[in-house]
């Protein structure tokens, strides 16, 4: 009896196999690929022998043939390749069930071509893994999209000239060793902006008065004889008050403040005027990509890619939609099935009497999917599965639930309260303090979700303050004033850095995660808790790229790239003629081909180097950055300390970090020559050397060095060595290694 031929389903991810496995039955073999199976080569080892000799071989691109991309089959999916090749000689079909995007479109496109089948073979999709919907999409099968398909291979070629052009620049003149990349460099040149923004910020100081009540409640002084109190916004960078408001504004020192308020001492607080004003807020739409790493990041303390491991073990599980989207619509099923949960739970009058749509405001969305919502046409709450999910699962979809169910609920009402009092000190000065209020009349959505800010406003704040009427004097317990200092731009933090990406119609869903992880291992940013700071080789590489490449790190021609990457993947734009208008250039703009090409013009000293005294610089070198003072013999240097930030290196600072003793430490003398060695920090990070005894001549002074004079043996620390713990024989064992 001849053997009966099953149906072969390739996925990306075992997980995905074994849940797929189980809906589809016997008939079927589902197997994973592993994700990728094939990519331009990632080093020389990887070309095969047959191109090696072709000067484009290195970057993997053919640029004369049409910029025909090399690919090449992982080492790593060698086996899982030669596994799929016989699973397809026992299979009458071939399903290719790869993600529904231009990542997943280029998957399956890439085994088809490396499988070679002779079976028919069908391209099937979907947004989530529930029985219901992996039948469905059995049966509703498609071909493979050559247009996503050229979108991805447009994009791949693209990061691979602009990384190959770009960072053999930076390697000869910053650093060996570091890259720039199409979306990478623009990430870091936004957070090298902002601490650009901290370091030119001028703190200005102002003051305030608050008076506590009888009442419960408390009121802040906001004008005095008719002249309004200076706050934080009335200030500019530079921290002068802005030119418009100075001369109707009055702005408090320590001094008149604690003078104003002792001249208040027991008077009392008399209403008058009272706003009440009728607030609607409206639900957020559900989760894209973007939202959700933002509000992981927000009330879960989470980074990008954390949520999106925990969001992709979801997806795979088959508890929410597909996890990278930048759509915010929901399917009428899922529609019907929020509503029904919101109805259940908060009652008829939480939900409005027709669905809410919504319209996406991300720039160069592509819409492909739904939002991430949970999956199935009901949709199980946290607590009907908190025996099935782990600790960071739970807390992942309990936040994808609400936002969903809260979508379609009724807006949220509120009562807003403003009541104004008069107050005039001893010496005849007319006061105005306000008291703001708000009152929630009806939660509506608030009642499932709601939104988490991380500072509201006086007049945004929750409280309810009693009835009041107009002339009604109110006994003021405790006045009080208090200091203030502006602050600067906030840093970047993973959220908020994805949030401005996604404004700018930069990255997509499934870059940002990846995006923020590589420019930390570049070591271009670090993280100080939740907050990106930049390090000084950002500064160089962006400086860099600004004034030699601005068009690369210009953010609307970025966006433009993105967008012109859609119109390849709707058909609107040929893969050819853009990627030819980008390399050659056209209408008078060079391309990258002549950008790169030009490096003479690029002064390395000048790029590395930022001044910030009269004699003081931070030059970045190959090990690193440090301070430098003077120049020629007489320069001095001082490293700088691994965890100070750049706003934080003030010309105090430097000044103070040159003064420092240098940590010089005696080691002891080498046996064979009775030379002192020490221990000592230098431009190029920690190191040891010989000392030559100190020659004087009949005057006094040093002699001059002769051209064919001896040098002293030098050498740089190991990494796990450091200069309070390096001993005579580690310094003897260095010296006398090659050089």
């Amino acid at each position: 009896m001849a053997k009966q031929l099953k149906k072969l389903v390739i996925v990306e991810s075992p997980a995905k196999a074994r849940k797929i496995g189980g809906y589809l039955g016997d008939d079927y073999i589902v197997e994973a690929s592993i994700g990728h199976i094939r990519d331009l080569p990632q080093r020389a080892a990887d070309i095969p022998k047959e191109v090696k000799k072709f000067a484009w071989s290195r970057e993997g691109v053919d640029i004369e043939n049409g910029f025909a991309p090399l690919y090449v089959i992982n080492p790593d999916k060698k086996q899982k390749v030669q596994e799929l090749k016989e699973l397809l000689k026992e299979s009458e079909e071939l399903i290719l069930a790869t993600d529904e995007d231009r990542e997943g479109e280029a998957i399956a496109w890439h085994l088809m071509e490396i499988l070679k089948p002779k079976v028919p073979v069908k391209r099937m999709v979907f947004n989530e893994i529930t029985k219901e919907a992996i039948l469905k999409a059995v049966n509703e099968t498609r071909d493979i999209d050559e247009r996503l398909v050229d979108a991805q291979e447009t994009r791949r070629v693209l990061d691979r000239l602009f990384g190959y052009r770009l960072s053999p620049v930076l390697w000869k003149k910053v650093m060996p060793r570091i890259s720039a990349g199409r979306v990478q460099s623009v990430a870091t040149r936004l957070i090298v902006e902002r601490e650009r923004e901290r370091m030119a910020f001028v703190a200005s100081s102002w003051w305030d008065l608050t008076a506590e009540t009888d009442q419960n409640f408390n009121t802040r002084l906001i004008s005095v004889d008719d002249k309004r109190l200076a706050t934080t916004n009335d200030f500019d960078s530079n921290g002068a008050l802005k030119e418009k408001n100075a001369s109707s504004i009055l702005l408090l020192n320590q001094e008149d403040a604690e003078k104003l308020t002792d001249s208040l001492k027991g008077r009392k607080l008399t209403v008058k005027s009272i706003e009440d004003s009728p607030r609607t807020e409206r639900p957020k739409p559900p989760f894209t990509t973007s939202t959700m790493q933002q509000d992981a990041g927000s009330r879960l303390g989470w980074g990008a890619q954390l949520t999106m491991r925990i969001a992709q073990s979801l997806y795979e599980g088959g508890y929410i939609t597909y996890m990278r989207t930048d759509s915010v619509n929901l399917s009428q099923t899922a529609i019907n099935a929020a509503r029904s949960a919101a109805q259940s739970l908060y009652g008829k009058d939480h939900i409005p009497d027709a669905p809410r749509i919504y319209e996406g405001k991300t720039k160069n969305a592509q819409e492909a999917h739904e939002a991430i919502r949970p999956a199935g046409d009901s949709f199980k709450t946290p607590g009907e599965l908190a025996t099935e999910l782990n600790r960071d699962q739970l807390a992942l979809y309990d936040l994808i639930w609400k936002r969903t169910v809260a979508s379609q609920m009724s807006d949220a009402k509120k009562m807003q309260a403003r009541v104004d009092f008069d107050v005039t000190t001893s010496d005849g000065k007319a006061c105005v303090f306000r008291a703001n209020g708000s009152v929630v009349t009806f939660p509506g959505f608030l009642a499932a979700y709601e939104d988490v800010t991380d500072e509201k406003s006086e007049e945004e704040s929750d409280k309810r303050l009693p009835p009041m009427k107009i002339g009604q004097d109110i006994n003021a317990t405790k006045y009080s004033c208090e200091g203030h200092e502006t602050k600067p731009p906030a840093r970047y933090t993973e959220p908020t850095l994805v949030k401005k990406l996604e404004e700018l119609g930069i990255g997509r869903p499934s870059t940002f995660a990846s995006i923020i992880q590589t420019i930390q291992d570049r070591g271009y940013v670090v993280k100080r808790g939740r907050a990106l700071v930049p390090t000084f080789l950002a500064f160089s590489v962006t400086g860099l790229l600004e004034q030699h490449f601005s068009k690369l790190v210009d953010y609307e021609f970025t966006a433009s790239m993105e967008s012109d990457l859609d119109k390849i993947a709707n058909g609107e734009e040929e893969r050819l003629n853009w990627l030819t208008k980008f390399f050659y250039g056209h209408d008078d703009q060079p391309g990258l081909q002549d950008l790169a090409a030009d490096l003479g013009a690029i002064d390395a000293q000048q790029i590395n180097t930022m001044k910030m005294g009269e004699d003081i610089e931070i030059r970045v070198g190959r090990y690193g950055a440090y301070l430098q003072q003077g120049q020629g013999d007489n320069r001095k240097f001082a490293n700088i300390p691994e965890g100070l930030a750049p706003d934080e290196l003030t010309l105090q600072k430097a000044i103070e970090l040159l003064a420092a003793p240098s940590g010089e430490r005696e080691l002891g003398a080498d046996p064979k020559t009775g030379l002192q060695v020490i221990a000592k920090s230098g431009r190029f990070g920690p190191y040891i050397t010989e000392v030559f005894p100190e020659e004087l001549t009949e005057d006094g002074k040093k002699p001059r060095k002769k051209k064919d004079a001896p040098k002293p043996k030098t050498a740089s620390l190991l990494s796990t060595m450091t200069l309070d713990t390096v001993t005579i024989d580690d310094a003897l064992k260095l010296l006398s290694l090659p050089r």
